[in-house]
């Protein structure tokens, strides 16, 4: 049944004074921009090199995986003095190198390297047997082919090792794909870069097609699982991008944000969903992010969530369809911490229609964990993909200041390509944004809305309610627009780039 889009609206009016008072905190806060001697300033003034990007690539096992060269690192993230495993599988057998990449601005490369090694010796490396049901675990156990020691001088970011096998003769082409980890840090900073990898790996078909969403029970059946203990194989989903070979979605979905960030000297610091089971490894700075498609949930990180806003964190949901599935962590056959998630649950309820409509979706995945409007504003409603304009019915509020936005303009194809809805109208001061309709499949209707909440201490809860919104930042070297559901976005503008400023100069004292 379609949604009443004035609902919304109406119910604002009898929260106007809440509002207000929010408005007026918010209005005191410290405002807070990038700076020219800020640690991110500083190392994006040395010089960037665009040989970050994949240049070879060649599909040649399946529809994902490239045989030729692979990897994988034995952490999500680390820090500095952590010994760093990689493990690469050439085949056939090639000598091949190794160059790490820390990813930024860099005046405009998007990219600095930091290290090169190599010659290497590649040789086949075994794919794993399928494991038992429910679970069908491919859990790799490579011998490693390069081990080295974190510098301290390596600044938190994300990091791209580029593999590229050296041909043996004229004819032989060389061929590529990504390795990544995160380097994290244990410093105060302004902002708290989560990176989405629990999402990146439980959508990724390496080797042939063993995602949590291929199991023959179902796309999501309980209990299915996989490990981080194998490599990435090419993004799957709504379009074709060779350049992500082993790169997760990062360069798809949070890269723009990474650019615009550290193009603008914001004090930014990088996690991964591992990181933030941990409250502190989140209240040492003042705004938490997450950026594009963070759907897979440990229920630590969900607890620690609320911690970190009930302390003061400005919340800034720069995605869609986050904090959806309730994704335990669990130790690797090695006994290596958080090495592999599953799917246990979901987060929040579900309508009677949504349950009934989509029963066998659902099954054993309802009622497991609470609900994500708690930390969110908003949640993930059916149908949870599809595409639209992200449409102002707030013009007023302190986010839309300098963009001039007005009642009912539009920021053409920024909804998708997942998002949020249903905001909880019963949370005091609760204002919605923007919303409006969505199509998935471009024939079925449905409805996302922004919107924003106070939190304790003078700060905020701030919900994008879309994947896309950081398209609307930056367009980095090699990355390529998305498109789905017959919608895309249309790229840096500048009024998404004026209201992600408003939201980070409004930080706590």
């Amino acid at each position: 049944m379609p949604l009443d889009e004035s609902f919304y609206s109406r119910r604002q009016i009898l929260k106007s004074s809440l509002a207000a008072s929010f408005v007026a905190s918010a209005a005191t806060a410290k405002a807070a921009t990038g700076t020219s001697n800020s640690p991110v300033a500083l190392e994006n003034s040395k010089p960037g090199d665009r040989d970050w990007q994949l240049t070879r690539v060649r599909i040649n096992s399946g529809q994902y995986r490239t045989s030729l060269i692979e990897g994988y690192c034995s952490e999500q993230s680390i820090s500095a003095g952590e010994k760093l495993s990689i493990f690469v599988s050439t085949d056939p057998a090639r000598m091949f190198t190794l160059d790490i990449y820390r990813m930024g601005y860099y005046n405009g490369a998007g990219a600095r390297k930091l290290a090169s090694y190599g010659p290497l010796r590649g040789a086949p490396q075994p794919v794993p047997e399928m494991g038992e049901a429910p679970a069908r675990l491919r859990e790799c156990q490579w011998a490693p082919s390069v081990e080295f020691t974190i510098p301290s001088d390596w600044l938190s970011g994300v990091y791209l090792g580029k593999l590229t096998t050296i041909p043996e003769s004229k004819s032989d082409p060389y061929w590529q794909s990504y390795v990544i980890f995160i380097v994290r840090d244990q410093r105060p900073a302004q902002i708290l870069f989560q990176c989405s990898d629990n999402t990146w790996q439980a959508y990724n078909r390496w080797p042939v097609n063993e995602s949590l969403y291929t199991h023959p029970d179902g796309a999501h059946a309980p209990n299915v699982a996989v490990s981080f203990d194998r490599p990435y194989g090419k993004y799957n989903q709504i379009f074709d991008h060779p350049l992500s070979v082993g790169s997760g979605e990062f360069l798809l979905w949070e890269y723009p944000l990474c650019y615009w960030l550290e193009q603008h000297g914001y004090d930014v610091t990088y996690g991964s969903n591992r990181d933030t089971v941990d409250p502190a490894f989140i209240t040492r700075c003042q705004n938490f992010i997450s950026v594009g498609h963070d759907e897979y949930w440990d229920i630590a990180q969900y607890h620690a969530a609320e911690q970190a806003i009930d302390a003061g964190v400005n919340y800034l949901w720069l995605c869609g369809n986050s904090v959806f599935i309730v994704s335990p962590f669990e130790a690797s056959s090695q006994g290596v911490p958080q090495r592999i998630i599953s799917r246990a649950g979901c987060y929040g309820p579900l309508r009677d229609d949504e349950i009934q409509s989509y029963a066998s979706l659902f099954a054993g995945l309802t009622d497991k964990a609470p609900d994500e409007r708690k930390i969110i504003g908003a949640r993930s409603v059916v149908p949870f993909n599809g595409g639209g304009d992200w449409t102002c019915v707030n013009p007023q509020h302190w986010l839309f200041a300098n963009t001039g936005i007005k009642q009912g303009d539009s920021i053409p194809g920024l909804v998708g390509w997942e998002h949020h809805g249903e905001p909880d109208l019963e949370r005091d001061g609760l204002e919605v944004l923007a919303e409006g309709t969505i199509w998935s499949g471009g024939v079925r209707e449905g409805h996302y809305a922004a919107t924003i909440f106070p939190g304790p201490k003078g700060n905020f809860v701030f919900n994008a309610a879309t994947i896309f919104w950081a398209q609307g930042l930056s367009s980095p070297p090699g990355h390529i627009l998305p498109w789905s559901h017959g919608s895309r976005p249309s790229g840096p503008d500048v009024r998404v780039q004026q209201m992600t400023k408003n939201l980070l100069d409004r930080m706590r004292e």
